[in-house]
């Protein structure tokens, strides 16, 4: 049957000539004018001045790739699953052209709410703080630059872009692109996984079957989300095995923690002197340069200064476990509203100060604990053509069965404590320090 979706420009110069961009690595994607006059928007070309993995830099020189390179790789390969799935009877069926459409333009504009270290100010989870979809909506609205290209260039109404972004009505097509936007095998995982990873220097994210796993995607049983035929299965428990390793090597790195949390301690210092609404709408530098300014004076300039000043100064780790290794006390950490953190923080200062005589400064001590926000889990069910059976993965698969008995963020995402350098021996050296930080964290 003819390809249902040929008639999209962007579509059809998939694998022909026309306008194209290029980005790492050597991939070639689509640049029509109406998505050049998406990516001209001011709103858009923020996103070239907002990192994509922000303090990682600090440990990974190379990862100072942007939100706008990775939103051109999730576009292109919204453009690959649509060029797959077209030839889907089902999905073409459930699937209308316009609705590709939609799905074309989210791609482009998944990331446009976000700010400048977007995901360490989210997991703060502090109450004054607006989730990135409400400057998501606000960008998109009709009467911004971004609103009225999509209305006049891609005949698409912003509310609709915004609709698969963030859910607000139901109905099967649009849960199904919402799946190809974000699930277990989605557009966003399947870029930031191999681009983070290019990035980083690290091989961890680009050790799963790409094109294999594009290639077996079908539509799941109930018609309302993404599946994969068994052909791609191995390719699928790589793709998850990259996830665990990326967030166990490079975004939960404990280097990188101790930055994220001396970047973290500092805005829940500053942030009322901030106006948040223009906070969230400068580049990066700008951000940085504010915060600094800022801190100038206060207990939180030591850690501005050693993330963000000429000579980098992280804290040191003293302690690390996970759920696994110290339970008791993971669960009195993990999950606590970032003001209860810093009271325990607080305390475990005071306790240490008094018993090792050390003039522990009121930053000296950082506690790093996951969030709240837990990651999505990898659950996809697997279909057999020769049996019509959709089974979900982990039940076919002991990779997969391994990792998703026990909450991912258990694995990955450890409690630490870090301390300024100089105070890194004497602490270690303490016998019962765990001990300290239960009773700092039981208010003792």
């Amino acid at each position: 049957m003819r390809h249902p979706y040929l008639d999209i420009p962007e579509l059809s110069g998939l694998h022909g000539s026309g306008p194209l961009v290029r980005i790492p690595m050597q991939q070639d994607v689509p640049f029509t004018p109406r998505v050049r006059a998406l990516v001209d928007t001011t709103e858009f070309q923020r996103l070239g001045h907002i990192s994509q993995l922000g303090l990682a830099s600090r440990v990974y020189p190379g990862a100072t790739h942007t939100r706008f390179e990775h939103s051109l790789g999730v576009f292109q390969n919204a453009l690959e699953y649509l060029w797959q799935l077209g030839r889907d009877e089902r999905f073409a069926a459930i699937v209308t052209p316009r609705q590709a459409e939609m799905l074309l333009a989210a791609a482009l504009l998944h990331d446009l709410g976000h700010w400048p270290f977007c995901h360490p100010i989210e997991d703060l989870d502090l109450p004054d703080i607006p989730h990135h979809e409400h400057f998501a909506a606000q960008f998109l609205s009709r009467e911004r630059e971004i609103g009225q290209v999509l209305l006049s260039e891609w005949h698409i109404d912003p509310e609709e872009v915004l609709d698969l972004l963030v859910k607000k009505t139901d109905a099967p097509a649009l849960n199904l692109l919402r799946s190809i936007l974000s699930g277990p095998v989605d557009i966003d995982k399947m870029d930031y996984l191999e681009r983070d990873s290019l990035h980083a220097g690290v091989p961890y994210g680009r050790n799963f079957d790409r094109q294999r796993l594009i290639r077996s995607l079908v539509v799941n049983e109930a018609g309302d989300g993404m599946a994969i035929s068994s052909k791609g299965r191995t390719a699928a428990e790589l793709m998850v095995f990259a996830r665990y390793v990326m967030f166990s090597e490079v975004y939960w790195h404990h280097a990188v923690r101790s930055a994220t949390c001396m970047f973290s301690r500092s805005f829940f210092e500053l942030r009322h002197q901030l106006d948040l609404s223009a906070f969230f709408e400068k580049s990066e530098w700008e951000v940085t340069q504010e915060l600094r300014n800022k801190a100038r004076g206060s207990i939180v300039a030591p850690l501005m200064e050693g993330v963000f000043g000429p000579r980098r100064a992280l804290h040191k780790r003293v302690l690390e476990f996970s759920e696994h290794q110290s339970p008791e006390l993971y669960r009195l950490l993990a999950g606590r509203p970032y003001g209860e953190l810093v009271g325990i923080m607080e305390r475990l200062t005071e306790r240490l100060a008094a018993i090792t005589g050390l003039a522990l400064g009121p930053t000296d001590l950082l506690i790093d604990a996951p969030p709240v926000h837990k990651e999505v889990e990898f659950r996809v069910t697997i279909w057999s053509p020769k049996t019509g059976v959709y089974q979900p993965l982990q039940d076919v698969s002991p990779v997969v069965d391994a990792l998703a008995r026990t909450q991912f963020d258990d694995f990955v995402k450890r409690v630490r404590l870090f301390t300024k350098a100089e105070w890194k021996s004497p602490l270690q050296a303490l016998p019962k320090i765990e001990a300290e930080l239960a009773a700092a964290a039981r208010g003792e």
